[in-house]
């Protein structure tokens, strides 16, 4: 099994333990996660704090405003609130990845990764 399939197990993991998701979409979870390269890798990297505004503010301007091409403000607020909700506040490890493929899910840009 390669390190990518190791990741993409922890990931579809979280997606079905933590986030709920009973039938996830192996293949966007793997494309979103090949996309990101070598900083699945790195611990630092590789999660999301959600306590932190500059880390929210990165995943906001890069991910969803740059990759995803969401310019409203608000929307992109209001779904990145909801993923992270939906993750569970609480849980310190927020895996990027998932959070990417549930915001990717959230705004149905799928389309994106194919």
């Amino acid at each position: 099994m390669s390190k990518l399939d190791e990741k993409v197990g922890k990931y579809l993991d979280d997606l079905k333990s933590k986030v709920g998701e009973s039938n996830p979409d192996v293949d966007l979870l793997r494309k979103i996660a090949e996309s990101m390269g070598p900083s699945i890798y790195n611990a630092d990297a590789e999660t999301v704090s959600s306590s932190s505004e500059s880390e929210l503010e990165t995943v906001k301007k890069n991910f969803v405003m740059k990759k995803l091409g969401i310019t409203d403000e608000s929307k992109v607020n209001e779904a990145v609130n909801q993923v992270l909700e939906k993750y569970g506040k609480s849980n310190r490890n927020k895996y990027r990845v998932v959070v990417y493929y549930l915001l990717t899910k959230h705004f149905k840009k799928e389309s994106i990764y194919k």
